[in-house]
């Protein structure tokens, strides 16, 4: 499942936000958009969809390979649509 909603942030999003003088401690909030790369090492949490129909807003927490905790707003469909064929 977090597979799944990696896959869809990638696709999603455009750009990490990324400043030089970001104290390691301060969470860094990516911006979506079109296409991002992430840098992911661990996936702290994830929007649970399983339960939920239709576009719902979603957030994948995360640290990079350096340690800096992301979060990642973003789109993604539901899968727990009852009557979809």
């Amino acid at each position: 499942m977090k597979t799944l909603i990696l896959a869809f942030s990638a696709l999603l999003a455009t750009g990490s936000v990324f400043a030089a003088d970001t104290p390691d401690t301060a969470v860094i909030h990516d911006k979506t958009g079109f296409f991002v790369h992430l840098d992911v090492d661990k996936v702290l949490s994830s929007t649970d969809i399983s339960q939920a129909c239709g576009v719902i807003p979603a957030q994948l927490n995360y640290l990079d390979h350096q340690g800096r905790e992301h979060v990642l707003d973003y789109q993604v469909q539901g899968t727990g649509c009852t009557n979809d064929h």
